[in-house]
């Protein structure tokens, strides 16, 4: 019986990772080592009983009580708190599912990778913070990373029989988000519930709104170097609206290998769940003729700074990707908590990008885990007081 870990498993992406498991048979195909969520614990509980999982952890000691209250009689050890997470990624499993969103998935993932796991990663800032880091540790210890985000998994896929070395470029889509169709004089008035909207995606409210500004795909580009070690110059982005095509690739003869599925998660995740073979998976069939066209234009890079920025992100190197995504991050915060603007982000970010690498040399700077860790938490320092000095 297979064993399996799921790290966020009451977010958008461990929630279709839950179904998915149901489908397959659930505790009587898999055993569930471990869960872990965040303050929704009655939901986080009432996963760990239909699973029979063996250890629930939320990452907030204080949700600990409630936790233990509604796990009683049912035999899942309750645990909270950061010390506890890695425990649990520290208990062997077959298949982990990494979901933590934000730099909070690192560690845990790294955990995962040291006993020969396969670490389906969707948490995107494990690469764009500390990619070779991760890579390396995979290798060490004979673990297999494989893709969750559903560009990277279509690459994946498109990738099978062929050589690296015949690649030409790589091309990952964007739905351009809520925002795509609004004028650009318009965005400096978007607020939180504008850019939350999604048009074709049900993803987490801070997903939707870092695929508004695209700073969501600006990480993916980032991945995208870090997963198949393309250099970034075959990288390219493309706005396609209706979310079918979800990556291309393309060879040196001319071909454009393209991978399309309707915009369900279930999709990549059941991939990853199910690799190296394919099982029947609950999504919808594309209707080519109903759909009747496919559209796709180049992403403005006036209107998403966030791509330009990755770009001088991989050129920079070292700990430049963990700079950008705490500051991204932090950006964020102060987005939702109405303190800047919604075209304010990039702006924070490049300007913290900029304070940081004149402190210190980003791109020659030892890449650790501590390090990581440590200019992630400088980095969200100078960011917030950027904000709170009102100089963003």
């Amino acid at each position: 019986m297979r064993s399996v870990s799921v790290f966020g498993v009451t977010g958008s992406i461990g929630e279709s990772t839950y179904d998915l498991l149901l489908r397959q048979g659930g505790s009587e195909a898999f055993r569930i080592v471990a869960l872990s969520g965040g303050r929704n614990v009655a939901r986080l509980a009432e996963m760990a009983r239909t699973l029979r999982a063996e250890v629930a952890v939320t990452a907030f000691d204080t949700c600990l009580p409630a936790l233990r209250e509604a796990l009683a009689g049912s035999g899942v050890k309750a645990a909270a708190g950061p010390a506890a997470l890695l425990e649990a990624a520290d208990h062997p499993a077959d298949w982990v599912m990494s979901a933590i969103v934000g730099a909070a998935g690192l560690a845990p993932g790294f955990r995962a990778l040291r006993h020969g796991a396969t670490l389906a990663l969707a948490n995107k800032e494990s690469l764009v913070t500390a990619g070779p880091l991760l890579l390396a540790e995979a290798a060490r210890h004979g673990a297999r990373i494989l893709p969750v985000d559903s560009e990277h998994s279509a690459v994946f896929q498109a990738l099978v029989g062929e050589e690296m070395s015949a690649v030409e470029r790589i091309i990952i889509t964007a739905s351009g988000g809520a925002l795509r169709d609004w004028p650009l004089e318009r965005l400096a008035h978007a607020t939180v519930s504008d850019a939350s909207q999604h048009p074709n995606w049900a993803m987490g409210q801070r997903i939707t709104i870092d695929s508004a500004s695209l700073f969501n795909k600006a990480m993916e580009v980032i991945e995208t170097r870090e997963f198949f070690g393309v250099d970034p110059v075959q990288i390219e982005v493309l706005v396609h609206p209706e979310s079918m095509v979800h990556a291309l690739v393309g060879y040196k003869d001319g071909a454009l290998m393209a991978h399309l599925g309707a915009p369900d998660m279930r999709h990549a995740i059941g991939y990853a769940l199910n690799w190296p073979r394919r099982a029947p998976l609950p999504v919808a069939r594309l209707d080519l003729a109903k759909l009747g066209q496919l559209t796709f234009r180049a992403p403005d890079e006036a209107r998403f700074p966030a791509l330009r920025l990755a770009r001088e992100v991989m050129e920079a190197g070292g700990l430049a990707g963990a700079v950008f995504n705490a500051a991204k991050e932090a950006a964020l915060d102060g987005f939702i908590a109405g303190r800047i603007g919604f075209l304010r982000m990039a702006a924070l970010v490049e300007e913290v990008l900029s304070q940081m690498s004149s402190r210190q040399r980003l791109g020659n700077a030892a890449l650790s885990l501590d390090n990581v860790l440590g200019i992630d938490g400088e980095t969200r320092v100078v960011a917030r007081g950027l904000i709170d000095t009102g100089r963003i």
